[in-house]
């Protein structure tokens, strides 16, 4: 699990373009909207597609994401859970 957050970390950092960070300025159960890592809503339209792209995993609601999205924690706990390749 703690390779897949790095992983994940790294993902994120790429996907999104946060030039100068590092996956180890990322906290796992740090939030990744709002107070956190401060990321918005055309973010989260792109981890939707990071998930789906890396993992197969597609989110239809909206709620349902917020929840999946809401930390490196979650993130990688639902997928392990849902992970199609």
């Amino acid at each position: 699990m703690e390779d897949l957050k790095v992983t994940l970390k790294q993902q994120i950092i790429e996907s999104l373009n946060l030039q100068g960070m590092k996956p180890e300025d990322i906290d796992d159960n740090a939030p990744l909207f709002g107070e956190g890592l401060g990321l918005d809503s055309i973010d989260s339209l792109e981890l939707m597609v990071l998930l789906e792209r890396n993992y197969g995993i597609k989110i239809e609601d909206a709620r349902e994401g917020r929840n999946i999205l809401a930390s490196v924690a979650t993130m990688a706990a639902y997928i392990q859970e849902h992970r199609k390749f």
